[in-house]
């Protein structure tokens, strides 16, 4: 027989009893954190650090579909894709705050998953829950991640330091958490036309994780702290990667040749873009959702960075007047164009 505890519902509970579930099993890490959980607001204690916030919002039926996206899944992506902003910055990722607004199909079971999802990206990345608020939505779940983060003041790295013949480098590979999202799109069309019919996954196990849990560059944080190295500007790949170096070349007040047989593209991406009849190019510069690190440095850390298996250099920066441009297979030069994710056209 269950619990008396898990037969109640949201209704029963209400907001106070559903926080007090939510909470009820944080622990607070950080030296910075000193009042978490339990007060009108939390109290931090940063000292002679830099502090770095960032908020992320996502919304039911625009940034996920339920019908294929677990929630303990979706918990772990929110926290991840926030943190991913902070990394960005060269910083480190401290507290978060939860935002939660949910609606009546949402069991006490369910909300379960989703903080625990939550919690676990909290582990793994050693970020703090310190305080959040919860409260009803007509129209679905909607998640919204404040993370609260620490810098040296000589580290922060902003968008707009890119110089002229700086390095454009990328983390990891680019294109697999959009070719993810195409194989889930394809057979949810499937399943509603007969909804009998079990999704085709076989074989799509590294391109489903990027999109649906994907992880944040964290350890290329600390490889530039292992390696001395500052980047002059920095940015997370969460709109694609045409976009991204749109935003630091505008920024910054420069240009870009950006070479495109150096894009990163994994064979599991690359053989599933084709199946789809979409050029794996075309993937990996207008996907988005990779929350890998764009950054530019210095020609003189070239050397340090050369034998890095995951990093790899895609070009370099130019004068504002050359353009932003992309150099084809072919050697042809042609200029670059983003195609990312638009926020109000979708």
């Amino acid at each position: 027989m269950k619990k008396k505890e898990e037969e109640k519902t949201l209704n029963d509970l209400g907001e106070f009893g559903l926080i007090e579930r939510i909470t009820k099993s944080i622990k607070l890490t950080n030296k910075s954190s000193e009042k978490g959980v339990g007060d009108d607001a939390a109290v931090l204690n940063y000292s002679n650090k830099k502090v770095v916030v960032s908020t992320d919002m996502l919304i039911e039926g625009i940034h996920f579909d339920m019908t294929f996206t677990p929630l303990k899944h979706l918990g772990y992506k929110a926290v991840t894709a926030n943190i991913s902003d902070i990394f960005a910055m060269n910083a480190y990722p401290k507290q978060i705050t939860i935002g939660l607004g949910l609606s009546s199909k949402y069991t006490l079971e369910a909300i379960d998953e989703i903080y625990q999802g939550i919690y676990l990206a909290c582990q793994k990345y050693g970020v703090d829950v310190i305080g959040g608020d919860t409260t009803s939505s007509i129209n679905g779940l909607i998640i919204s991640i404040t993370t609260i983060g620490e810098g040296n003041e000589n580290e922060i790295t902003y968008r707009n330091g890119a110089k002229e013949n700086d390095l454009l480098v990328v983390s990891g590979d680019l294109g697999g958490a959009y070719m993810g999202l195409t194989v889930l799109q394809r057979e949810k069309e499937v399943w509603k036309s007969d909804p009998n019919m079990q999704p085709d996954l076989e074989g799509h196990d590294y391109i489903l994780e990027r999109q649906l849990k994907p992880e944040a560059r964290k350890d290329i944080i600390d490889l530039f702290r292992d390696l001395k190295i500052k980047p002059t500007s920095m940015i997370d790949i969460s709109d694609g990667l045409a976009s991204e170096i749109f935003h630091l070349c505008k920024e910054s007040n420069v240009g870009c040749q950006l070479y495109e047989t150096k894009i990163p593209i994994d064979p599991s991406t690359h053989k599933t873009s084709m199946e789809f009849n979409i050029n794996p190019t075309v993937s990996a510069l207008n996907g988005g959702e990779d929350y890998e690190l764009l950054f530019t440095i210095d020609q003189s850390n070239y050397e340090k960075i050369k034998n890095s298996i995951d990093l790899t250099v895609l070009g370099h920066i130019t004068k504002k007047e050359a353009g932003i441009n992309l150099i084809s297979n072919g050697d042809v030069s042609t200029p670059l164009k983003a195609q990312g994710w638009n926020h109000f056209n979708n």
